[in-house]
C-alpha cells in the first residue's frame, strides 16, 4: 500500500468510524450471548491490505481509541489490537490469497485471536472476569461473528482504499504500455518462417534471372 495524505486521512477516518459504530451501535447487538466487535475486523482488514506496518498502527490507534471511549486500561486493546494487524499484514506479505473466501477466514482467525489475547490481558491484569467456559464460547462466536462481518467490510474497505494497493494499480496500468511491443512465441514463429520463406522465393528468382 503507498500511504500518500490523502490515503492516510482515508485510513484514519476509517478508524474514527469504526470505533463511533462499535460504541454507539454494535455494543448494543447480542448474538448467543456475545457482543460482535466490528473492530479487530477493520484492523485485520487494513494488515491484509497495507501490509505489517499499516496493520499494527492501525491496531495501535483503534484500541487507544476504544480504550479512551470505553474509559478502560490503556493499551489493553491497543496491545490485542496491534497484534492482530501486525499478524494479518505479515500474512499479506508471505503468502497470495487462493481465493476469494480467504480474507474473511483469516480476518475471522485473527478476530478469534484478538478475543483470546484481550481475555488474557483482563485475566493477568486482575480485572474481575470469571474463567469459565463461558469465555471460550465467547471468543469462539466473536470469531465466527468475525467472518460474517468479513464478508461484507473486507471487500468496503478495500474499495475504499483502491487508488493506494499496489496490486490493483500493477493490474491496471502496464498492460497498455508493452502490449503493442511484445508477441506471442508462436507468433514471432510464424514471423520468422514467413521471412524466411520469402527469402528463399527470392533467391529462386534471382537464380532463374
Amino acid at each position: 500500500m503507498i500511504v500518500t495524505r490523502g490515503i492516510a486521512i482515508r485510513l484514519a477516518l476509517i478508524l474514527f468510524v469504526t470505533v463511533l459504530l462499535q460504541i454507539s451501535f454494535f455494543s448494543y447487538l447480542s448474538f448467543f450471548g456475545s457482543i460482535p466487535d466490528l473492530t479487530p475486523v477493520v484492523v485485520a482488514s487494513l494488515g491484509l491490505l497495507g501490509g505489517a506496518v499499516v496493520g499494527a498502527v492501525a491496531g495501535f490507534c483503534a484500541g487507544m481509541l476504544v480504550d479512551s471511549a470505553l474509559l478502560q486500561t490503556l493499551g489493553v486493546s491497543s496491545l490485542a489490537l496491534l497484534a492482530i494487524g501486525y499478524m494479518a499484514g505479515r500474512y499479506r506479505e508471505g503468502y497470495e490469497f487462493s481465493n476469494s473466501l480467504a480474507p474473511p477466514l483469516i480476518v475471522g482467525g485473527l478476530t478469534l485471536v484478538y478475543a483470546a489475547i484481550f481475555a488474557a490481558l483482563q485475566i493477568m491484569l486482575g480485572v474481575s472476569t470469571p474463567v469459565s467456559l463461558v469465555i471460550l464460547r465467547d471468543i469462539v462466536v466473536k470469531g465466527l461473528l468475525g467472518t460474517l462481518l468479513a464478508l461484507a467490510i473486507y471487500p468496503l474497505v478495500r474499495r475504499i482504499l483502491r487508488p493506494a494497493l499496489i496490486d490493483d494499480a500493477g493490474r491496471r496500468a502496464p498492460i497498455r504500455a508493452g502490449a503493442g511491443r511484445r508477441r506471442a512465441p508462436w507468433r514471432r514463429a510464424r514471423g520468422s518462417a514467413r521471412r524466411s520463406g520469402a527469402l528463399a522465393a527470392g533467391a529462386r528468382s534471382g537464380r532463374g534471372s
